[in-house]
C-alpha cells in the first residue's frame, strides 16, 4: 500500500577525517510538515543534499514511498536552497517558465505555472524584472515559486523564510500548510524555532551529524527535563541550594524557575519554599521548543574517547546513537 513517505535511513557521510553525518535517521510523512532543526554545521544541508542527489551518501539510504530515490523520483522533488539558486540577470517570469520546462512541462503549462506561482507569492508585478533587481525578500518568494512551479510530490527547503518580513512568512507559511493538505511530505530547515513550533506536525532536533530527538512539539516538551516556577516572596536568594537534584535556572523578584532532573521530588521543592513563608504561586511549566533546543544542541560531548551518549529525550522511531568528538560540516 501506498504512504508516500520520505525516509531517510541511517546516512553516513565523510569528508576525510570529518563527519558530516552519522546514521542520520528519520521519516516525512505524507501530508507532514517536519522542520529539521540544528546549529550551524550540525548536517542539516548535507542531509538534504543527499537527498537530492547532488551528494552521495557514504552509507544509508533515502526512500520515497518504500522504494528507493531514483533520478525519475528527483524530477518530483521541489527543493529550494539556503544560498541563491536563480540566475540573477534572468527574468523572474522567464526564469519560473524555464525551471518548469526543465520539470517536463509543456511551455503552455510552465507558463501558467508561472504565472499562478508568481501571483500567489507576491511577485507577479515583477515578473518582467530581472532577479537580481529584487530585494532579497522578494528573490526568496521567486526562490520558493521555483520549488514549486512543477507541482512537486515532495517539498524539501533549505532556511525558506530566512530574510521575509511577517507578511511574506505569513503567505509562506500558508503555501506549506497547503501543500501538506494536498498529501506531499513538506521537509525544512530554520533558525526561527517559533515559527517551526507553530507550524510543524513533528520537529527533528540534529546536532552532530545525527538525530537526536524527533517527535511532535508536546512530545518534546513533555519529555524535557520538568520545570517548576516558584513565587515565594520570603525565600533568600539561594534557598534551592540544599535540595539535591534541583537548578535554579533564573530568578526575578520573588519568581524563581527551577529544573529538577531526573527523579527530582517536587513535594521537597515546595516543601523547601514553604519554609521559608507564604508561597503565591507554585506551578509546573513546560519548556518552550527554543529552550530545548537549546539544552540539546549545547550539552557536551564527553572528552575525547567518547563511547556512548544517550539524548536527552526518548524518540520513536529514532535509535540512540553514539556521538564522537570527531568535527562535523554542515
Amino acid at each position: 500500500m501506498s504512504d508516500r513517505r520520505l525516509e531517510i535511513d541511517r546516512l553516513s557521510k565523510r569528508y576525510g577525517g570529518t563527519v558530516a553525518l552519522r546514521e542520520m535517521t528519520f521519516d516525512v510523512r505524507a501530508g507532514e510538515l517536519f522542520g529539521f532543526v540544528g546549529s550551524n554545521g550540525a548536517g542539516k544541508t548535507t542531509t538534504m543534499r543527499i537527498v537530492l542527489g547532488v551528494l552521495a551518501a557514504d552509507g544509508g539510504s533515502v526512500r520515497w514511498d518504500g522504494k528507493p530515490i531514483t533520478l525519475e523520483t528527483r524530477r518530483v522533488i521541489g527543493y529550494m536552497p539556503e544560498e541563491r539558486g536563480l540566475y540573477p540577470k534572468m527574468e523572474v517570469g522567464e526564469q519560473l517558465t524555464y525551471l518548469a520546462r526543465l520539470h517536463g512541462l509543456r511551455a503552455p503549462a510552465a507558463r501558467r505555472a508561472a504565472d499562478e506561482w508568481a501571483e500567489r507569492l507576491g511577485v507577479a508585478g515583477r515578473r518582467d524584472d530581472e532577479v537580481q533587481k529584487l530585494s532579497l525578500g522578494n528573490q526568496q518568494r521567486v526562490q520558493l515559486a521555483a520549488a514549486l512551479v512543477h507541482d512537486p510530490r515532495i517539498l524539501v527547503l533549505d532556511e525558506p523564510f530566512s530574510g521575509l518580513d511577517p507578511v511574506a512568512v505569513d503567505i509562506m507559511s500558508e503555501v506549506l500548510r497547503d501543500k501538506a493538505r494536498q498529501g506531499v511530505p513538506v521537509v525544512f530547515s530554520s533558525h526561527q524555532l517559533d515559527l517551526v513550533q507553530r507550524l510543524c506536525d513533528r520537529v527533528g532536533i540534529v546536532r552532530s551529524g545525527q538525530m537526536v530527538a524527533c517527535g511532535t512539539v508536546d512530545e518534546l516538551r513533555t519529555g524535557g527535563a520538568e520545570r517548576l516556577v516558584v513565587d515565594a516572596p520570603l525565600a533568600p536568594p539561594r534557598w534551592t541550594e540544599s535540595l539535591p537534584g534541583v537548578q535554579l535556572l533564573t530568578r526575578q523578584g520573588t519568581r524563581s524557575e527551577l529544573e529538577l532532573a531526573e527523579g527530582g521530588d517536587d513535594q521537597a521543592v515546595l516543601k523547601a519554599a514553604l519554609a521559608t513563608g507564604p508561597v503565591h504561586e507554585f506551578a509546573r511549566r513546560r519548556p518552550s521548543l527554543t529552550e530545548l533546543f537549546r539544552s540539546v544542541v549545547t550539552e557536551a560531548p564527553h572528552e575525547a574517547g567518547v563511547t556512548e551518549e544517550r539524548p536527552r529525550w526518548r524518540t520513536d522511531g529514532v535509535r540512540e546513537l553514539p556521538h564522537s568528538a570527531e568535527g562535523v560540516t554542515r
